[in-house]
């Protein structure tokens, strides 16, 4: 029987909803909201890390008790402008579809969920600026980056295989910490972060927008940490390591 092989630019659906949404997201502030709508938008539900400060009145942000959790999810759904949204949603296009691809849709929805909270709360610790809003995607597609690295460097994995690979056993999170490809491009990603947080480099409008690094750290150690979780292979390789079990998986 010939192997049925995964188009490389097949997109899954919710990797192709989630864009959407991005995108719907930002034109409603682009086109829908006055200037004064837009920063009350923004007060509502990006990540202001005053809300947690004791020295900030009850009250002081829209939203109340709510929107002290719900900004550490709906930040990440806000973006500055076309450039900001455009490079996440690069970045979004091959490795949320790694990772929409090994886990599902419902998986990946809350693994990126969880992977933007974890972000935030790194930006939280970090000690910002307490009055600057977090906005932006970029921790969860750190941390669906981190999660990729759990299983596209080994034999199988999607940069050696076809559609079938995204059923192989990923490694212990301890051989892909000692892997070489996986500390070069940790080297590499950590230093760009790393000009961002020194303000070497910023990204968009005329003086730039400043670049939450804490935020991608956290989101990236998150999902490396957190990949087997989330992973369903490893339940179902175990199913199928039972005795007597000797079909090939569907």
């Amino acid at each position: 029987m010939t192997q049925r092989h995964e188009p490389i630019f097949n997109v899954p659906p919710v990797v192709i909803t989630t864009i959407a949404v991005l995108g719907a997201v930002h034109a409603l502030r682009l086109l829908a909201l006055t200037d004064a709508q837009d920063d009350r938008f923004l007060l509502t539900f990006a990540f202001i890390p005053a809300r947690y400060q004791a020295h900030f009145a009850a009250g002081s942000f829209p939203g109340g008790l709510g929107a002290d959790v719900w900004t550490f999810f709906t930040y990440a759904f806000i973006h500055a402008n076309l450039m900001h949204i455009g490079l996440n949603l690069a970045w979004l296009l091959p490795f949320g579809t790694a990772v929409a691809r090994r886990f599902g849709a419902w998986r990946y929805v809350l693994f990126m969920l969880v992977t933007s909270a974890a972000g935030a709360l790194a930006y939280l610790v970090g000690d910002p600026d307490p009055m600057a809003p977090m906005i932006g995607a970029s921790a969860a597609i750190s941390g669906a980056m981190a999660a990729a690295m759990r299983f596209a460097f080994q034999p199988g994995g999607p940069l050696f295989g076809d559609g079938q690979v995204y059923r192989v056993p990923a490694r212990p999170l301890l051989a892909t910490l000692t892997d070489f490809r996986f500390l070069l491009f940790l080297a590499v990603w950590l230093g760009l972060n790393a000009l961002f947080g020194f303000g070497t480099t910023s990204i968009g409008g005329d003086d730039g927008e400043a670049v939450a690094w804490q935020a991608h750290i956290g989101g990236f150690f998150a999902g490396l940490i957190l990949f087997n979780i989330f992973d369903p292979v490893a339940s179902r390789v175990a199913l199928e390591g039972k005795p007597g079990n000797t079909e090939p998986s569907g």
